[in-house]
């Protein structure tokens, strides 16, 4: 597209976000390309989604054989792939009591997993009734710096105040604590508190790593006080920080198995499906009309799931994040060495940070696009490397190369 296609496009799409000045129009593992055929190095992957890639075959052939059968029947009726998703991503978290309800989206999972606990509080109080006629406990206990969506519901479990302006007055029932902090998390909890709703890894945020003993120490705070733990993994599941569920990265390695995971953006590869998981009394809460979706878990992306789960366990790819991540932090590291700009680097697996001294994320994520490289400004002064997990050290050699030349540049 021109310049002034991209104008017209402007004119027909709702101006929800700041697009770069380049046209994609097709894919191939971990490159995208222009309408001129340019390649583009991709480090950010449709934002941690794209985790085999672009135009995986084994996606592709899953799919088109799929859609070849059967599309769409509602969730009036059994299909094939649904179930067997569901068994496949109980058996990954090791849960024999696991259920699964599938939606669309990262926000609609999290979504799932607030009404779970708020329909669990209700029937302990008595029933159908609401929470202010029962003394069923309502609140929820978020993180500032946190990101759970866009739906009215996540946005106010979001830790974002500037979020949260043009849209007050927002649901209420959230309570924010700083991260990382344990001790918060206690202070928070009163006899109206249900969960705790929290990131392993922050990723909207920043990719704030909290320490081992934090999740730990908050699954004892939530046991001790009958709440639910509920762990957003939308951006970190499914082998980005290099084990397949970020939170199996706390110590002791037991200590944090949350009540409820939410999955979305690798579980399709790029197709739309997410994921609340729960165990326990709350796999049980929802009953007929508790909640719904008419295409959610569709058998096409139930299908495409399948198959990503397939290759991420065929391919060895969690263990590959793990190592990959490692030789790419220590690139980053090394251009905080050499350049002044870059100020730190931060991170697990292959969601990592590099932090600047100034707000120019968005200027180096520009110049690296003109170089062929796609970074994410998650910031403005930090910049996020979310790649396919597909990717090799040649690509991270040529990704510190990039950057050096952007740095010697903009300095």
């Amino acid at each position: 597209m021109s310049a002034g296609q991209r104008t017209a496009a402007d004119a027909v799409v709702m101006p929800t976000y700041r697009r770069y000045p380049v046209t994609f129009v097709r894919g191939k593992g971990f490159y995208l390309y222009d309408e001129t055929g340019r390649p583009y190095l991709d480090f950010v992957a449709g934002v941690a989604v794209t985790a085999l890639g672009h135009a995986h075959p084994d996606v592709t052939e899953a799919v088109s054989r799929q859609a070849g059968r059967l599309v769409h029947t509602s969730n009036l009726y059994y299909t094939e792939p649904m179930a067997e998703l569901a068994e496949r991503l109980v058996r990954l978290l090791d849960w024999p009591d696991g259920r699964v309800f599938f939606a669309n989206s990262g926000a609609e999972a999290n979504e799932c997993a607030l009404k779970l606990v708020r329909r669990r509080e209700s029937r302990r109080a008595g029933g159908a009734h609401t929470g202010a006629q029962t003394g069923a406990r309502t609140d929820t206990i978020a993180a500032w710096g946190s990101f759970h969506g866009r739906t009215m519901e996540t946005l106010a479990a979001t830790g974002q105040p500037a979020r949260w302006e043009p849209f007050r007055p927002l649901p209420e029932g959230f309570v924010h604590v700083p991260y990382d902090d344990p001790a918060a998390v206690e202070a928070a909890v009163t006899a109206s508190t249900a969960a705790v709703l929290l990131e392993p890894v922050q990723g909207e945020g920043g990719v704030v790593v909290p320490g081992e003993g934090y999740l730990p120490a908050v699954r004892e705070i939530c046991d001790r006080h009958g709440l639910a733990l509920v762990l957003d993994e939308v951006q970190t599941g499914l082998g980005r920080t290099g084990e397949w569920f970020g939170f199996q990265a706390a110590r002791p390695r037991g200590g944090a198995v949350p009540d409820v995971v939410t999955l979305a953006k690798a579980l399709g590869n790029g197709l739309p499906i997410g994921a609340c998981v729960a165990r326990g009394e709350l796999a049980t809460t929802f009953q007929p009309g508790d909640h719904a979706t008419t295409v959610g878990g569709g058998p096409v992306v139930c299908a495409a799931a399948l198959a990503v789960l397939t290759v991420l366990e065929r391919d060895g790819l969690v263990e590959r994040a793990r190592k990959v991540g490692a030789y790419l932090r220590e690139g980053l590291s090394g251009l905080v060495e050499r350049h002044a700009l870059p100020t730190g680097v931060r991170g697990r697996g292959l969601l990592l940070a590099l932090e600047l001294a100034s707000d120019r994320a968005r200027e180096v994520a520009s110049t690296a696009l003109s170089e062929g490289l796609l970074v994410n400004d998650v910031g403005p002064s930090t910049l996020r490397f979310c790649p396919p997990l597909v990717i090799g050290e040649a690509e991270c050699d040529e990704v510190v190369a990039i950057l050096d030349k952007v740095f010697r540049g903009l300095a």
